[in-house]
């Protein structure tokens, strides 16, 4: 059976015991699910990055995950459209100093 492509959107969100993370992810939860039919949501991820002041930081971040409908040439300007407004969201919900989101084609079996 032929493989057909879709664009997974990856949001990896620092796992930190405020109320606003948690209402982050809880509202992306629900975008994903109902926005794309479904996501998944994968906890306690353990991570390094450098700060901005070159320091490096232990970090634990969880990592959610939807695929689209659309491909990934075709829908590139809806989807970096879509995860530009993620990322301002998360920027104005949480104190971070950055936010990684990931888009990238995968290829499901029939």
């Amino acid at each position: 059976m032929p493989l057909f492509e879709r664009a997974r959107v990856e949001v990896y969100l620092p796992d930190l015991p405020s109320p606003a993370y948690q209402e982050l992810t809880d509202r992306l939860i629900r975008e994903f699910t109902y926005g794309f039919g479904g996501c998944t949501l994968l906890h306690d991820l353990a991570g390094s990055y450098l700060s901005q002041l070159g320091l490096p930081v232990d970090d634990s971040m969880n990592l959610l995950y939807t695929d689209t409908p659309f491909t990934f040439n075709d829908g590139f300007d809806i989807l970096s459209r879509y995860t530009d407004a993620i990322r301002n969201t998360a920027f104005v919900a949480l104190e971070e100093e950055s936010i990684l989101i990931a888009v990238y084609r995968v290829f499901h079996s029939v």
